[in-house]
Parts: C-alpha cells; sequence; structure tokens
C-alpha cells in the first residue's frame, strides 16, 4: 500500500532496507533498438540461432482453437529471444517463480464521454486451471461500443498472467525487462499508419515514505543520511533518510506503463513492483480515476479521442511525487543549516556529502523525466490520421499544450533542485568555516596559556634574580683560598687562571653555535663560524673582504667654490 506522504514514521512498520536497495540498471538493454538484446560482452552466442536462416515474424495468432499460444511467450512471439536472453532479462524467473499471492488486475474504462468507470478487480490465483479460466475470458470479452480507453493496474503479476498480456497484445519483451529490472526505457513498435502503434514508458521517479526502515546489515548499509560508519559506500540506490521533523526516507519508484493506441480499441498496461517501496495497483487505479474527475481533464478527453491524455495522467503522478519529494528535502536542507549554525560536529559533513551525492542522481532521473515527456511529444498517434484534419490538428495541439506544461514543471523541479545543491553548498563551506573558527579559538586558548606560562617562568627568573648575588657571594666567601681562609694553600689569582679561561671558551663556543641565526649565514661551516668575533667586528665596523672600511667618510664631500 502507497503510504502518506509525511504521516510520521511508524516504528511498527519496520522493513529490511536491503528491499529497497537495488544494482544499477543495465542502460543497454533498455529497447528494442539494440541490436543484442540481453547478451553483455562476455556472454556466448547460441550456436543454434546463429546458424540458422533469420527468425521469420509469427503471423498474429486469433487465439481461437490454437491451444494456449500464450504459453510459449515470447518465444512463440518473438523468436530472437532465446532461452539465455530470456533467463538474462530476469522474464524466465518471472514466469518460473513459486508466489503464492494471487495476481490482482485492477481496471479502469474510460468512454467516449471523458467519464472515467471502475471496471472492477480480476483475481488470478496461482495454478494453471485459474489461468485458463482466465485467458478464455480475456479472449472472449468483447468491449462496449463507446469505449475509448481500458486502462489495466497489474499488481503481483504472476508468470501466467505475464505471458497472457504479452501474447493478447503482442506486446514487446523489453516492456516487462524494462519493468522487472527498472531500467528508464522509452521506445514505440508495432507501428501502422492510420491504425496505430504501441509506447512504452518506464521511468523511475522519487517520492517520500514514512516506513521505518530497517535490517540485519544495518541502516549504515544503504547509507542513508543517519548512517556514522567510515566504510559505508555512499549507495545513490539506496533511500536516503531525513532525520528532521518526524524523520522519512526518499526512495526511488517505479512508473512502467505499455500504451497499445488502436483504431479498435486502446489499452494501457500498468506494471506494479512487489516491493514495499513502489506504488501500488490500487493507489494508481483510485488516483487515475479521481482525475477522470477534474473538469479540465474531463474537457480534454471529450474533445480528443487520443489515449496518449490518459497516458499524461500517469506521467502526472510522478510529477507530483517529485514535486512533494524535493520539497520535503528543501525543509531538511533548511533544518541542517540551523544545526550547523549550533554546533561545529564533522559528521554533519559525511550527511550532507551523502544527500550531495543523492542530489547528482537526481538530476540524472529528472534528465530522463524531461526525455520521457518529449518522447510521448514527438510520437504521435499514427490513429490520428484517420480522424478529419480539424479534429487531428486541435488533438495535437492539445498534446503540444500539455507536454509543455509538464516540460515547465520538470525545468521547475531542476531549477529547484540546482538551488538546492548551491544550499548545500553553503551549508557545506558553513561547517568547514565553523570548525576553523573553532580550531582558531582552541589555538588561541593555546597561545593564551603560552603567554601565561611564560609569564611565570619571567617571576621565576626575577625571583632567581634575588637571590643570585646572595648564592654569588657565598659560594666565593665558601672558596678554599688564603685570602679568606688564611690555613689554606691556594689564592684568587689562581681561582682567577682558572675560572676566566673556562668562561670565555663556553662564551665562544656558545657564539659558534649560535653565530648563523645572528649573522644570517646558515650555509656557513662550523670551522667557518668559530671566527664570529671577526665576524662580528666586520659587521659592526662595515670592512669588504680585504679589511678595508665600507662605510661612507664622516666629512663632507668637496664642493666647488662659489
Amino acid at each position: 500500500m502507497h503510504t502518506a506522504i509525511r504521516s510520521g514514521c511508524n516504528p511498527k512498520n519496520r522493513l529490511r532496507s536491503d528491499e529497497y536497495t537495488r544494482p544499477p540498471p543495465p542502460h543497454r538493454h533498455s529497447g528494442p533498438s539494440a541490436p543484442w538484446p540481453w547478451i553483455n560482452l562476455n556472454d556466448e552466442v547460441d550456436a543454434a540461432q546463429l546458424s540458422s536462416k533469420l527468425p521469420p515474424i509469427p503471423e498474429p495468432c486469433s487465439h481461437i482453437g490454437c491451444g494456449g499460444c500464450w504459453k510459449g511467450y515470447p518465444q512463440s512471439r518473438f523468436p530472437n529471444w532465446t532461452p539465455s536472453q530470456v533467463w538474462r532479462s530476469g522474464i524466465h524467473q518471472a514466469i518460473t517463480e513459486n508466489n503464492s499471492k494471487p495476481c490482482k488486475i485492477y481496471a479502469a474504462d474510460i468512454d467516449k464521454n471523458g467519464y472515467f468507470m471502475d471496471a472492477g478487480e480480476r483475481t488470478v490465483e496461482q495454478g494453471e486451471e485459474s489461468a485458463e479460466e482466465y485467458w478464455v475470458n480475456m479472449i472472449r470479452e468483447k468491449r462496449p461500443d463507446n469505449l475509448q480507453v481500458r486502462a489495466l493496474f497489474v499488481e503481483n503479476m504472476s508468470g501466467s498472467v505475464l505471458r497472457m498480456l504479452g501474447a493478447q497484445y503482442n506486446i514487446e519483451p523489453f516492456f516487462f525487462s524494462s519493468s522487472l529490472s527498472w531500467i528508464p526505457s522509452r521506445f514505440q513498435e508495432e507501428v501502422k499508419p492510420r491504425k496505430g502503434d504501441h509506447i512504452t514508458i518506464t521511468l523511475i521517479f522519487l517520492r517520500t515514505m514514512d516506513t521505518f526502515l530497517s535490517g540485519s546489515s544495518g541502516d549504515s548499509s544503504t547509507c542513508t543520511e543517519n548512517s556514522t560508519s567510515d566504510d559505508a559506500i555512499i549507495n545513490t540506490q539506496a533511500p536516503l533518510f531525513l532525520s528532521s521533523g518526524d524523520g522519512c526516507y526518499l526512495v526511488l519508484d517505479l512508473l512502467a506503463v505499455h500504451l497499445i493506441r488502436n483504431v479498435e480499441g486502446n489499452t494501457i498496461i500498468s506494471y506494479h513492483h512487489n516491493g514495499p517501496d513502489a506504488t501500488s495497483a490500487q493507489y494508481l487505479h483510485e488516483r487515475i480515476r479521481f482525475a477522470g474527475q477534474s473538469v479540465y481533464w474531463q474537457n480534454i478527453f471529450q474533445r480528443s479521442p487520443d489515449p496518449t491524455f490518459v497516458l499524461l495522467t500517469f506521467i502526472w503522478h510522478a510529477m507530483y511525487a517529485w514535486d512533494e519529494a524535493l520539497e520535503t528535502l528543501y525543509k531538511h536542507i533548511c533544518w541542517m543549516e540551523t544545526q550547523v549554525m549550533t554546533t561545529s560536529d564533522m559528521l554533519i559533513t559525511r550527511r550532507l556529502h551523502i544527500i550531495r551525492a543523492h542530489h547528482l542522481h537526481y538530476s540524472s532521473l529528472l534528465e530522463d523525466f524531461r526525455k520521457a515527456v518529449l518522447f510521448i511529444l514527438n510520437t504521435p498517434n499514427p490513429a490520428m490520421d484517420s480522424l478529419p484534419d480539424k479534429d487531428r490538428l486541435n488533438s495535437q495541439s492539445l498534446l503540444v499544450k500539455e507536454c509543455n506544461h509538464l516540460l515547465s514543471e520538470i525545468d521547475r523541479l531542476e531549477r529547484g533542485r540546482r538551488m538546492q545543491d548551491k544550499r548545500l553548498k553553503n551549508v557545506m563551506h558553513l561547517v568547514f568555516s565553523t570548525v576553523n573558527i573553532g580550531d582558531s579559538r582552541r589555538m588561541q586558548d593555546l597561545t593564551e596559556a603560552a603567554v601565561r606560562d611564560s609569564a611565570a617562568m619571567k617571576q621565576i627568573a626575577y625571583l632567581s634574580m634575588i637571590f643570585l648575588p646572595a648564592s654569588l657571594v657565598a659560594g666565593v666567601f665558601g672558596m678554599n683560598v688564603h685570602e679568606i681562609a688564611p690555613d689554606t694553600k691556594q689564592s684568587l689569582p689562581h681561582y682567577f687562571a682558572v675560572a676566566l679561561p673556562l668562561t670565555a671558551a663556553t662564551i665562544w663556543l656558545v657564539m659558534t653555535f649560535q653565530s648563523k641565526y645572528l649573522f644570517g649565514k646558515k650555509d656557513t661551516t662550523f670551522w667557518q663560524r668559530l671566527a664570529w668575533p671577526w665576524l662580528l667586528f666586520k659587521d659592526r665596523f662595515g670592512l669588504d673582504e680585504c679589511g678595508e672600511s665600507e662605510r661612507l667618510p664622516l666629512s663632507r664631500p668637496d664642493t666647488k667654490d662659489e
């Protein structure tokens, strides 16, 4: 069930976080234009398929007395899809997967007057008997004469339903493979002038979800905003947790729609992922029906029989989700700014980097969104050529108008995203500035402490100066010389004869080691610095290398007689 927007995180709804994380989509397998569907560089090519002639395109089946051609889909309709390719695309797993839940199909009918009606709910239980019953009802069902579009919302798609829909409507397998693998795609097929075509739109969009995520791998494995693991990888495919307010997640959702435009009847098939983070079929079924209550859109449906306008209502669902998600993210960024102003925690920078990484990914998703709308705009319905020129031109102008509305909204979303990215940069700069200011204050405190220690040392030095003369006097009067102690043999000249040379030698050595700092000659050797008295004398009197004075004469230079 699609969770409500910003309704508060409910701790009781605990789901595994790894259910929300999926690998990046293989874009090379997004559509039938690729010449090697679901074959990678290191995959072996089917030798039997390679040696055979070009596979013939099977004739469309009337499904009467065919014995159930749907059981061989997709090979029955698309022989180039070998078993290995079906397996790589995920269709084989979807067909053979044993799922205990029944497949539910919600239907909505739009008549030629633009009225949306609930066409009921169909349940296909697991098992061949239930599948055969649904197949018989599908091929025998006749649509009302005033029916313009039938929309089918498929939830928990089983393998039998996948094959029946593919065989009944001749759907290109790329629609199912793109939907199962969450690959953004847009392509046109089965183009028949003045009759119709098939178009596929697969979009990944952003929305908010308030369900609490938990898992055995921990929240850090999803690299959400509250992650503190140093070795966690920022995975932009994972949900982004926003801790502001009641807390919520920004998750990626899937919109996969296949539209069959045909003069004999239009059908929209909407695939819905089984995961808890995807929009449910029942939810979107109600939303699309509610769009039919809009006076503006009902007027469009009445003026144009083009089913592409119904497809645009699906696109508007993704637009609403994008707008609400970016609005929630903007509030969270504002909250982060207030947090930065009150704290200098460097952990905030990690959270900001995670948000910026997701932001860059959102830019590519918005670009895919814009390209999907441009694809719809530039892919007109061939069935509309059967209408009178006036009706066809009016319908075309309406389509251009509505697509331009969507494009302008996408541009607005992208401008808002860029503005948020700039706000994130400002917050990151504010964090670094706050941390630098804190470091400067700590350095200032250390400097002040050093100054206080220096003052204390000066006080100790002053105290030492007081006691130093007394210590000198005590040392002198304690000497054993006959001038002070007549009974001794030593004298004061002996004392000075030893003390003065030793003092001079000590001063000479100290000045030798310090002379490179006193005279600025750091490249001199130790033996050269032993001549520091001569260097001091030369520096004092300004003598050159030859011993002559370099000072200017003190007398006034001669002048010419006046």
